[in-house]
């Protein structure tokens, strides 16, 4: 289906140890661009995320938020240094010994001496957290799919209303043309008498110069390629899913075949029509622009 590039998508999921929050944003972009923020000790996760946002996301410029927050402690291992406390013991019991003081020593004196234990937290299992984050981020991501695919579906609708108005345009250039020729024909004819006064004109020179005109002003095969490149259009909204570049091109050709009638045709009624086409097809871009 027609996805929009615009959307957002949150999944928040708490596990044992942690609450995991993921919000998606994307915009319109050419390419796919794809940030991710995360706290810095969990850096590790970015490539695996990027990963996970690029297979289902090929379009557009795409934030994705991580929020880790810890529900209980981390694991710390606290560790006594013995050489150092026995150090510290024995240089309290020679001082209670050498100035005769009463000796009082408890656990909590030495405790005081805060560089006798090592404090160590224990590292976290990086593969478990890649888990559970890729977990909560595929919550937000089929959230933010299936906003877009709503939003594709408005696009549908709206290029579909675009597409059908061109058409009956370009049909209205198409039924006008083989009447210029013949309006041509007898203006042409009418100043020549005007000019000539009586004297008979000769049809033949007036044929071949209504064949020459003619052939200078057919757009025959430039409305047939009109024709081809909306079918595409709507069959490529039809198809859907990652047709946002192939529009983009389409949308050129439209309006190089439609510039190219303009340059041709002289009257006015045909060249009104042409301003409306590439006003529909102006229109009908900057929908293309919201394609993923």
């Amino acid at each position: 289906m027609l996805k929009s590039m615009t959307g957002f998508g949150s999944c928040i999921k708490e596990f044992p140890d942690k609450k995991i929050t993921v919000e998606i944003k994307g915009v319109n972009h050419r390419y796919q661009d794809i940030t991710i923020k995360l706290p810095r000790i969990y850096l590790f996760l970015e490539e695996a995320i990027k990963k996970e946002v690029s297979s289902s996301i090929l379009r557009g410029k795409i934030d994705v938020y991580v929020q880790i927050d810890k529900l209980a402690d981390d694991n710390v291992k606290v560790t006594l240094n013995d050489e150092l406390a026995k150090g510290y013991l024995d240089a309290l019991y020679a001082l209670s010994d050498k100035f005769g003081l009463i000796n009082d020593i408890t656990t909590g004196t030495i405790s005081s001496f805060s560089d006798i234990f090592t404090i160590e937290k224990e590292e976290e299992d990086k593969e478990k957290v890649t888990r559970e984050v890729l977990e909560t981020l595929k919550g937000a991501v089929d959230e933010f799919i299936k906003m877009r695919t709503i939003e594709g579906q408005n696009l549908k609708k709206d290029m579909e209303e675009k597409l059908n108005s061109m058409e009956n345009l370009v049909r209205k250039i198409e039924e006008r043309s083989p009447r210029i020729v013949a309006e041509y024909k007898d203006k042409l004819t009418l100043r020549i008498r005007e000019i000539l006064d009586g004297v008979p004109v000769d049809e033949a020179r007036l044929l071949n110069e209504a064949a020459i005109f003619a052939d200078r002003i057919n757009v025959n095969e430039e409305i047939v390629r009109l024709y081809s490149h909306i079918n595409q259009i709507r069959n490529l909204i039809s198809e859907g899913t990652g047709v946002g570049r192939k529009l983009d091109f389409i949308i050129q050709e439209l309006n190089r075949e439609i510039n190219t009638i303009g340059s041709k045709v002289s009257d006015l009624y045909t060249i009104n029509l042409v301003v409306d086409v590439k006003a529909e097809i102006e229109k009908l871009r900057e929908q293309v622009q919201n394609v993923e």
